[in-house]
This record gives structure tokens, C-alpha cells and sequence, in this order.
């Protein structure tokens, strides 16, 4: 324990904060994934739709890592392109609610009143509505693919950073800095962007990490039972449902290695989502 002595001045012992192992693992394995997802066109040995029949269903080797699949092609080339899609989905859903939810949040905080009500109400219809049903009946509606689903997961996603947020944006509102900012001249429009949005923004960051990986796995499930992405491209949740035939056959090394990518990034990103929440709700 190190201290710090001055003349005539007491002697203070300086504590150590402890590392959070916990919290260091899950964000190497958020930083690995996320370089995999960029940069998986140079990791990947094959082509992740290059077929071989003569390989079809073999397990892993040091050939292929992780096998496979039933007409051959390379289990692990399809799970770094897969990686590439699904966290774009899911990145695109956490960025564009994030944005929104803060935005609407902030807006409700500072005028208060009707308006703080009325956004209440709304957001109170929001959360009766289960996310995966709206991503479903958008895919039915628009036509199976990528965005349908990612736009529909974002209207939803909206009401968790918009709660959230706007607990902390009417902390804020009140805070005597911010009448101090009104006598100043500034506007409300800086006094907003500037300062309140600066101060809820760890919060925001927190809520986001967590909500990323629920938006991978409601973004998986619903290319997993059709209404995503399409074959042949590479996608986990796709991959799991490509694999259930595979499994009956004796080779559940698809399913297996895709649902293992999913379990992974989500246990991951909820750990540094709890880590990153705890220690924002501490320091407020």
C-alpha cells in the first residue's frame, strides 16, 4: 500500500482499485469478435459458400476447425462471415434506438408536462408489444431479408434507452447548474447537446452494450426460423437452423459451433453491459 507523506501534512494512504477480471475478459472477447466480424474476409481459410461434396459432414479437423457442413462447406469460413452480418444487425439496431431513445428521452426530460406524459403513455404501449413479434410480422410483411427485421428491432429497442435515459435527463434538469446555464443566455438546444447529453452518455453507452447482445439473439431468431437472412448467406442464427438436419444425421458440429458464437458474444457483451451499468449507477 503506497503512501504519500508531506511535510507537516498527514500521512494519507493511497488504496488501490481492484481489477475487475471479469469485466477485462468480457471486453477482450467483445474486441476479438467485433475484429473478427471486420476483418473475417482475411481470416477465413475458404470461401464461406464453397461447396464440396466429397467433404460433406466431416467433423473438425486441422483442415477445418470447426468441420463441415451437409454439401461441405467450411464450418469455421462460415462462422467469421456469419460473425460479419449478425453484428451488423445487431449494430445497426443498438446505434439507431440508442439515437433515437436519447433523443426522445432528453426532449421529455426538458419540456416536462403534456409532453412528458404523453411520451410515457406511448412508451408504456411500446413495451406491451414483444419485440420478436414485430420483427416477425415486418419480415411477413415486407418480405424476408436484412433490414425488415433490423428496422422493426429498432422501433422496439427504442422504449429501453428512452426509460432509461429519461430518469437520468430529468436528474439532470434539475440540477442547479442548468438554471445557472439559462442566465447565462445559453439555449436550450446547447444546454441539451452540450451538457445534459454529455452527462447521461455513460449511461447510454451501458444500456447499449447490454442491449446488443438481446438484439443479436432476437436478430438471430428471427433468421433462424426463415424470415431473416436468406441462404446462402452466411448468418448464425441461420446457420443453427441449417444445421438441425445435420444433427439428426450425427453431425451437429453447425449448430453447435454457430450457437456457440451466439452464447459467447451475448454472455459477453451482457457481462460488460452489468459492469459498465453498475459503475455508471456508482458514480451517479
Amino acid at each position: 500500500m503506497a503512501t504519500i507523506a508531506a511535510a507537516g501534512a498527514t500521512v494519507v494512504p493511497a488504496e488501490r482499485c481492484p481489477k475487475d477480471k471479469l469485466l477485462i475478459v468480457s471486453a477482450l472477447i467483445c474486441a476479438l469478435v467485433a475484429l473478427v466480424a471486420a476483418f473475417g474476409a482475411f481470416i477465413a481459410p475458404y470461401s464461406p459458400n464453397q461447396t464440396d461434396v466429397l467433404s460433406a459432414s466431416l467433423g473438425p479437423s486441422g483442415q477445418h476447425w470447426f468441420g463441415t457442413d451437409g454439401i461441405g462447406r467450411d464450418i469455421f469460413s462460415r462462422a467469421v462471415s456469419g460473425a460479419r452480418i449478425s453484428f451488423a444487425g445487431a449494430g445497426i439496431i443498438v446505434v439507431g434506438s440508442a439515437f433515437i431513445g436519447t433523443a426522445l428521452a432528453i426532449f421529455s426530460a426538458w419540456n416536462g408536462g403534456w409532453v412528458d406524459r404523453a411520451l410515457n403513455r406511448v412508451l408504456n404501449v411500446m413495451f406491451a408489444v414483444p419485440g420478436i413479434l414485430v420483427a416477425v410480422l415486418a419480415s411477413a410483411v415486407f418480405g424476408a431479408g436484412f433490414w425488415a427485421p433490423v428496422i422493426a428491432l429498432t422501433i422496439v429497442y427504442v422504449p429501453f434507452y428512452a426509460r432509461v435515459v429519461r430518469s437520468a435527463a430529468v436528474q439532470e434538469c434539475a440540477m442547479p447548474y442548468i438554471e445557472g446555464l439559462q442566465l447565462a443566455g445559453l439555449s436550450s438546444w446547447r444546454i441539451c447537446t452540450r451538457h445534459i447529453l454529455r452527462n447521461v452518455s455513460p449511461m447510454v453507452l451501458a444500456q447499449a452494450t447490454i442491449a446488443f447482445g438481446n438484439a443479436l439473439v432476437d436478430f438471430a431468431a428471427v433468421s433462424f426460423i426463415g424470415l431473416g437472412v436468406q441462404p446462402p448467406t452466411s448468418e448464425w442464427g441461420l446457420m443453427v437452423a441449417d444445421g438441425r438436419a445435420e444433427i439428426l444425421n450425427g453431425a451437429p458440429q453447425q449448430s453447435l459451433a454457430a450457437g456457440m458464437c451466439i452464447v459467447v458474444t451475448v454472455v459477453a457483451f451482457n457481462v460488460l453491459g452489468d459492469r459498465l451499468s453498475a459503475r455508471t449507477g456508482g458514480q451517479r
